[in-house]
């Protein structure tokens, strides 16, 4: 049966497909514009792809701490700023809960922190101060204003961050990242081939149609002083150009491969060539890679002025090619860079011992190579640096001297935690030419300038690979493996022959990937835990991998299995792993591990000949917990200087000290109740500089309820209280167990969190102190049987190592004493890493009266 369609029917038909076409046509060029129409008032900004998901946001300018600056969004790949226009402190808090703040403290108006470039990307901002991203608070819309960067908006966030959060703000380098993303060095020569690091071959950069290189026309030793600080190392050296044009010219014939053997001798280079026309696989991989960047030659990048200061290739004036890249080098080749490495990173002990670091310059605090709060030797003694105006460039010039290459980021805020005595620099301002921090401009402190709160630091670029490429159950784990360039100009990803392979070279790879540190056919894993920072450690011996016993494991061995696996520091020696998973348990493999603590892996610990272990079960296997942050306590030693005093106690006042073990052991021989002890008693302030919580490693159901007085010890030994003679012998001795941590006090704006009443946690919240009165138990040294004479007086916090601490260097706290029998004379009081070796040395050695103080 046939339908008629009403003609009026049909025309609406028609008119429809129409719209729908319009529609289709129109829709897309409407979202694809990047600029919308001006509107009169602000109205609702409409939620699109480009949603707080992928903005970015950072804070920049000077001068600025890292919690304030000019504020700057990252939109349709460019960073623009906002307008100050109906600026409030509802859009601030948006804005700062975005950057990982809590919220807002103040806003600035008028580029209070220097003008922007690029786009003013948001104008007529109004939030109600609650909305989720800036993106949703009403606006004139992305890209519409009528601003200039005379009126970029700032803001000012509390100091606190949001729970989880890890990005640190950081004062970034302003680069065009869409152009130059990475930079790499690829060696070319057989022998460089061989050698980890890299410290010389071409210069290449990737975009995004991938790895181009960049034309040697005048280039300068100032942009391969960029290059090699981008590449971890803190100095460039000169390149024999010869050598490699003569190579490359070797290699312009396709049909014919050369076999090259380099030696350096100086400045001078022998090349010795052979030409064959039946090419052997697996010869000569210089021609191979010459002959494929000659069939690619492709430059990307030509005419690089860098002054030398920069911390990144695409931060220098630079052109690109874009079309015919192919002959855009006339008479020239890729730009060749050579580097020199740091003491840590070169490649035999000769030149370690010819290339010197600053003595004068420390880094404290940081989990890896290469980063850590800046301290300085002025006086004798170390001190901190305050973060006025401080950035990459005076960061720049510390990593070098430190024997890494330029700064990856310039921390503010006490990021690697805070330190402990003078604050030595304020405002230093480098040019990032100068060859030491000392020589760059700078401010004496004085205590109203700065606090600790305010202290310094750096990360650093330190040498690295530039591939990744795992094949294990971790990116912590696998099999090496390195790209090389076939005889057809194609990348293929090949194994490393095993033949020759020792530590060295492990070492390297396993640092080049920023994975820590390898052991020689001794590799290193976690398994069964419930993240990649826990787990029973496996080490892998010959073909085979196994777990390693828990006898005598503590957290100085932890601390060396996290370090070597790039995973921070250990929060947690584990000796029984029976509740992690044990599918894939294994057969253990090593036992009797004992390390100092800073041991750069497990292979350079000492460990049985053959395993020995008498609970040789899966549940006795050694695991770790890491983490990235820990804690750091330090004693308060010139409270410890004002407060020290003689005092002979009865014997009958003593029960309860002698039951915990307080006394010398000749009080056991004493006429209880009568006679008495005469005792060397302190406070002790103990603060956490750290950036995590002091916490026992018992939980509270194994602290140990004392009865006499009347709490619960929950650490065996917290302090050991000694006195030596100026050889180091002891001659009196005294320990206290924790007889409760708690947070006694805090700086300013910290709140407390431990308290002991009512069985309540223990622990010492960062930023915070306990504070053990001289007037209490236990808090002495029993000195009854001590002769007249000059002494030291020792104390070291955490002295078994029972919770692991960012740095156990400065746990221990040093005195010089006079005892005359009756009256005693305690001055020079410091911690252990406050003076230099020399200051140190003269303590030791001259242990008696320098003034006459008396407490």
């Amino acid at each position: 049966m046939a339908t008629h369609l009403d003609p009026h029917m049909e025309l609406c038909q028609w008119w429809r497909h129409i719209v729908v076409f319009l529609l289709n046509a129109w829709i897309p060029s409407c979202f694809a514009q990047t600029t919308p129409p001006a509107r009169t008032s602000p109205t609702p900004t409409p939620q699109t792809a480009e949603g707080p998901e992928t903005l970015k946001f950072r804070l920049s300018g000077y001068p600025r701490k890292h919690n304030e600056g000019r504020i700057e969004v990252f939109y349709k790949g460019e960073w623009g700023t906002i307008c100050d226009d109906d600026f409030s402190l509802a859009n601030a808090n948006v804005l700062c809960r975005q950057l990982g703040f809590v919220s807002a403290t103040g806003w600035t108006h008028s580029a209070k922190y220097g003008k922007g470039t690029g786009k003013i990307w948001l104008d007529n901002v109004q939030c109600n101060g609650s909305e989720r991203s800036v993106s949703v608070c009403k606006s004139r819309g992305w890209g519409n204003s009528d601003c200039t960067h005379d009126e970029d908006a700032g803001v000012i966030c509390k100091d606190e961050r949001l729970p989880g959060y890890v990005d640190s703000n950081v004062i970034e380098v302003q680069v065009d990242e869409n152009k130059v993303e990475e930079v790499r060095l690829r060696p070319v020569v057989t022998m460089a081939t061989k050698r980890m690091p890299v410290t010389e071959g071409v210069v290449e950069v990737k975009n995004k149609d991938g790895w181009a290189q960049i034309c040697d026309n005048g280039w300068t030793p100032k942009n391969s002083r960029v290059v090699c600080g981008m590449m971890g190392f803190p100095h460039e050296k000169k390149v024999n150009k010869n050598f490699y044009r003569h190579l490359r010219k070797r290699s312009a014939e396709p049909k014919s491969k050369v076999k090259v053997t380099a030696a350096r001798q100086g400045a001078k280079t022998k090349a010795i060539t052979k030409t064959s026309s039946k090419p052997k696989p697996g010869k000569s991989a210089a021609a191979t890679r010459l002959y494929a960047e000659r069939q690619k030659n492709h430059f990307l990048v030509h005419s690089v002025a860098c002054l030398g200061t920069e911390v990144h290739l695409a931060a220098c004036p630079l052109e690109f090619n874009y079309a015919n890249a192919t002959e855009s080098c006339p008479g020239g080749m890729p730009a060749v860079v050579s580097c020199v490495p740091g003491p840590l990173y070169a490649q035999s002990a000769a030149m370690k011992k010819k290339l010197k670091t600053a003595s004068t310059i420390r880094l404290k605090g940081g989990a890896k190579f290469g980063e850590g709060r800046v301290e300085v030797l002025k006086g004798n003694e170390w001190g901190t640096i305050c973060d006025d105006r401080w950035n990459l460039l005076s960061a720049s010039v510390v990593c070098r001297e430190l024997g890494f290459g330029s700064a990856k980021e310039a921390l503010t805020g006490a990021r690697m935690g805070q330190g402990f005595g003078p604050i030595h620099m304020n405002e230093v301002q480098c040019t990032g030419h100068e060859r030491s921090l000392w020589n760059c401009r700078y401010k004496n402190i004085t205590a109203e300038d700065c606090k600790h709160t305010e202290d310094a630091s750096i990360r650093c670029n330190v040498p690295y690979m530039g591939f990744e490429k795992t094949g294990g159950r971790s990116r912590y784990e696998g099999r090496v493996e390195v790209l090389y360039t076939e005889t057809n100009g194609t990348l293929r990803w090949g194994l490393i022959c095993g033949e020759g392979w020792g530590t060295e070279e492990a070492m390297v790879v396993c640092r080049q990937l920023g994975l820590g540190y390898a052991n020689h056919g001794l590799q290193v894993r976690l398994s069964g835990g419930r993240s990649q920072y826990e787990g029973r450690v496996e080490v892998r011996v010959g073909q085979r991998w196994g777990s390693v016993c828990s006898e005598g494991w503590t957290t100085k061995e932890a601390m060396v299995a996290c370090r070597q696996l790039g995973l921070g520091f250990s929060m947690h020696a584990i000796t029984e792993t029976w509740y992690w998973d044990s599918s894939n348990v294994t057969e253990m493999v090593m036992s009797g591990v004992k390390c100092t603590g800073d041991e750069m892996s497990l292979s350079h610990c000492q460990h049985h000949r053959t395993v020995s272990c008498q609970k040789a079960g899966a549940r006795f296997s050694a695991g770790v917990i890491c983490s990235e942050t820990a804690s750091d306590l330090v004693l308060n030693a010139p409270l410890v200087q004002q407060t020290t005093y003689i005092e002979d106690r009865p014997l009958h006042m003593l029960y309860c000290a002698a039951e915990e073990d307080c006394l010398s052991k000749t009080a056991a021989k004493a006429n209880w109740p009568y006679g008495h002890r005469r005792l060397l008693r302190f406070s002790s302030q103990i603060h956490n500089i750290g950036r995590a919580d002091f916490r026992p490693k018992a939980g509270r159901h194994s602290w140990v309820w004392h009865a006499c007085h009347g709490h619960y010890h929950s650490m065996d030994i917290f302090t050991h209280y000694d006195l030596m003679s100026a050889n180091g012998t002891k001659v009196a001795e005294g320990h206290k167990a924790s007889f409760c941590l708690e947070d006694s006090d805090c700086d300013e704006g910290v709140s407390k969190r431990y308290e002991c009443a009512n069985f309540g946690e223990q622990g010492i919240t960062v930023g915070c102190w306990d504070l053990y009165r001289h007037d209490i138990d236990c808090q002495w040294i029993d000195i009854t049987d001590v002769k007249p004479g000059n002494y030291i007086l020792q104390v070291v916090i955490n002295p078994n190592y029972e919770v692991a601490e960012s740095d156990f260097t400065n746990n221990a706290m040093k005195c010089n004493c006079k005892y005359d029998g009756h009256r005693i004379w305690v001055h020079n009081c410091h911690i252990g890493d406050a003076f230099s070796e020399e200051a140190e040395k003269k303590f030791e050695k001259y242990p008696g009266q320098l003034n006459n103080q008396i407490s």
